[in-house]
């Protein structure tokens, strides 16, 4: 036995009798001194095996040996070297970051000299040292998480787990936390990272994919994305709307997966395929393809049989959204002060008819704030939201029945069914008789949700839940779709899944206004706004914002490159000004 690493063999969870195996006969050995990363679509066990490597929950069949310790046998042992980080904010938000950490010293023992150095050096590693005092509760995003992180490392663990740790993180926080986990490796310290952001799977130094409970892959990144040389290409010099280029693309019999990949679009062909004509897709057009190198992500959707394709069911039975004038959201100088704390200062855009409009920004710039002004579920100190002419504070009810709005955090009724919360959002949208069962009948159909209809929504697997939000968001076909992180945590799949459904609704009319920390995803908006500090601190098209910031350091800048640049550049020009 190799007493240096996770040893799993033949390993089987069961959660109910009736129901196939969470995990199925899964093997796997995981060295020390190394990130293991761990990925597959939701529902593929990730957690589950996390939770039995930490002995929260026992095997049904087979075995887990840590560093020698077996989890049936010595639970205890493996607690006092295992640093677990689980998916959901697990810290006590009514309590400051300071006191977090004193609790979780208290439960770890952690006491004397040894707790005050601990202290030190996880605040000033994670960058919290000034935010002490503050409430959990009232930290971003990233900064939940560095907590979070900082908690599980109060004593220094052998095996790290941490489950999902960069779901909802933007993208400056993503790289300051995996900097941070790369800063602990060591040759006796096992890492396993379980992520959906395929880019950081790609950093990892092994990884192990997993499908349905089973084990389909487990090896270094560039063996996986192998498999998928010389079928990568770039659909460039294209001349009109990408998403639509992307759309035709995608129904192609020879390309089984592509993006919008900045001015291009990327696709990947099937085994053994050939190019179509470039003419399919934007005849007339002087369009090109050039080969590109694989990535993960390319392999990954590979291996998993292949992308959802590029047609929506849930768009093709929707209707022409009639044309209400050009401009159908506008937000008019939007403020909200908390007190002293301005959250959103001024905030001024607005969206034309059948756009996508994205805000991007890191945890706690005051996105979210900005979109629930604009659905009328915060009042704002100053200025005004409209959706098609109609103002959230004047006419509220009149302007949300003409738009469905997606919530970042799951916020349907997790005690109610899957079908109980399609019949009462329905209602709620003011359907009844034949076309409220007609149209709850529709949604299962075009979400899949017939296995889950009895489940409680908060039990959902996380994709299922993103799945039903949006269901019950567009149920009612509104003209205005307000998408607050919607593929946050959700696999690649399901992304694609629900960026073909966002994309030909645009195609028919609805106004898109979204949030996201994916920059590819970000690529497919028609304009940005940079959100900043409660301000917006620049706007434009996914393009112009990048040549923004071209450089000789950065010639050809991907979006996510241009977010941070723009928002150094802000609190370089704000330093000076002080």
């Amino acid at each position: 036995m190799n007493h240096g690493s996770v040893t799993v063999q033949d390993l089987s969870y069961t959660f109910r009798n009736n129901q196939p195996p969470a995990l199925d006969h899964f093997s796997a050995i995981i060295r020390s001194g190394a990130i293991t990363g761990l990925v597959g679509p939701d529902g593929a066990g990730k957690t589950t095996l996390i939770r039995l490597m930490a002995a929260l929950l026992l095997p049904t069949s087979g075995d887990i040996s840590i560093f020698g310790f077996d989890t049936r046998n010595d639970p205890a042992n493996l607690h006092r070297i295992i640093g677990y980080m689980p998916q959901k904010f697990g810290l006590y938000e009514d309590l400051s970051v300071i006191q977090n950490l004193r609790l979780y010293a208290d439960l770890h023992g952690v006491t004397g000299h040894a707790r005050i150095q601990a202290f030190q050096r996880l605040l000033s590693f994670t960058g919290l040292e000034p935010f002490q005092k503050r409430l959990a509760g009232r930290l971003s995003g990233g900064m939940k998480q560095k907590l979070g992180l900082a908690c599980t490392l109060i004593r220094k663990p052998q095996l790290l787990l941490l489950d999902e740790p960069s779901v909802g993180v933007d993208p400056v926080s993503r790289r300051e936390l995996w900097s941070m986990v790369r800063g602990l490796v060591t040759d006796d310290t096992v890492v396993i990272w379980s992520t959906a952001y395929l880019d950081e799977a790609e950093q990892c130094d092994e990884v192990l994919l997993l499908n349905e409970g089973r084990l389909i892959f487990g090896g270094p990144p560039t063996v996986l994305t192998g498999r998928v040389t010389n079928r990568c290409f770039q659909i460039r010099n294209i001349k009109g709307n990408r998403r639509k280029i992307l759309a035709q693309a995608l129904r192609q019999d020879e390309i089984q997966d592509g993006i919008v990949q900045g001015e291009h679009v990327r696709i990947v062909l099937r085994s053994n395929a050939s190019l179509p004509e470039s003419s399919t897709f934007a005849a007339g057009s002087a369009a090109q393809f050039v080969s590109v190198s694989p990535r993960f992500e390319d392999a990954f959707i590979d291996i998993l049989g292949g992308g959802p394709g590029g047609n929506s069911v849930l768009a093709a039975s929707m209707t022409q959204v009639k044309d209400e004038g050009s401009i159908t959201v506008e937000a008019d100088g939007l403020t909200k002060r908390f007190g002293d704390f301005t959250a959103a200062e001024n905030i001024t855009f607005s969206i034309r008819r059948g756009e996508i409009f994205g805000l991007l920004g890191p945890n706690g710039a005051g996105k979210s704030t900005t979109f629930k002004m604009m659905c009328g579920l915060l009042r704002p100190s100053a200025g005004a939201g409209r959706v098609v002419g109609l103002d959230l504070q004047k006419a509220p009810g009149k302007a949300r029945s003409r738009l469905g709005y997606m919530a970042q955090k799951f916020s349907l009724y997790g005690d109610l069914s899957t079908l109980q919360n399609l019949e009462f959002f329905s209602g709620v949208y003011g359907l009844a008789g034949t076309k409220q069962k007609d149209t709850v009948a529709r949604m299962i159909e075009i979400f899949s949700l017939q296995p889950y209809l009895k489940v409680a929504a908060k039990e959902l697997p996380l994709g299922f839940k993103q799945r039903l939000a949006l269901s019950c968001a567009v149920m009612h076909e509104p003209a205005v779709l307000f998408l607050d992180e919607p593929t946050s945590g959700v696999d690649p799949i399901t992304r694609r899944e629900f960026w073909t459904h966002i994309n030909a609704l645009v195609e028919r009319g609805v106004t898109v206004l979204v949030t996201t920390h994916f920059m590819d995803e970000a690529e497919y908006c028609d304009r940005i706004a940079l959100i900043y500090q409660g301000r917006m601190i620049d706007s434009g098209s996914p393009d112009d914002l990048k040549k923004s910031t071209r450089s000789e350091r950065l010639p050809d800048p991907t979006l996510e490159d241009a977010f941070i640049a723009l928002i150094r550049e802000w609190d370089k020009k704000n330093r000076e000004t002080r």
